[in-house]
């Protein structure tokens, strides 16, 4: 486990701004969202901006939690992909709780105003990055496993083409 990793489950307050941004982007989704979907032709422009817009900071997010975990990878953490969104490891429980209970709420507007708004099923994306970047950046993995010497000499891989 590096360093960094350790540093991060003895800090319960590291993190706290992914967080708070993922409900922030859902009370953004929501009184956007809710709004057009009851027929308030006032919101329909707004909402199908603000749902492009959180999509658009999305894929920055999940570019972001993909680069700080291909960085902890090659400082020596085994990132597993399963393991950052799902947030596994000694994450403390109001993490979890918030974050996967953002992307529940996220999820439940969506399917409650697809209908009216369909460029909302791209929103739970941002809540869903979110909980990646936090895994990749606080998240507790072990060390990556080295191949030992006598694995990486000696043994020759097969092309898998007979008589090789």
């Amino acid at each position: 486990m590096s360093a960094m990793s350790g540093a991060a489950a003895r800090d319960p307050e590291r993190g706290e701004r992914i967080l708070v941004v993922s409900w922030v982007a859902n009370a953004l989704f929501a009184v956007t969202a809710i709004p057009a979907a009851l027929g308030v032709s006032a919101f329909d422009v707004p909402a199908i901006a603000v749902a492009l817009g959180l999509f658009a900071i999305s894929l920055g997010v999940w570019c972001w939690a993909f680069a700080v975990a291909l960085a902890r990878t090659t400082r020596g953490d085994d990132v597993v992909v399963a393991s950052m969104f799902l947030v596994q490891g000694p994450a403390p429980k109001r993490v979890r709780v918030h974050l996967f209970g953002s992307l529940a709420v996220c999820i439940a507007l969506t399917a409650a105003t697809a209908v009216a708004e369909p460029f909302g099923v791209l929103v739970p994306m941002l809540p869903l990055g979110l909980l990646g970047l936090w895994g990749a950046r606080h998240g507790v993995f072990p060390p990556r496993r080295m191949p030992d010497a006598s694995e990486a000499t000696g043994k020759r891989r097969s092309s898998g083409r007979a008589g090789e």
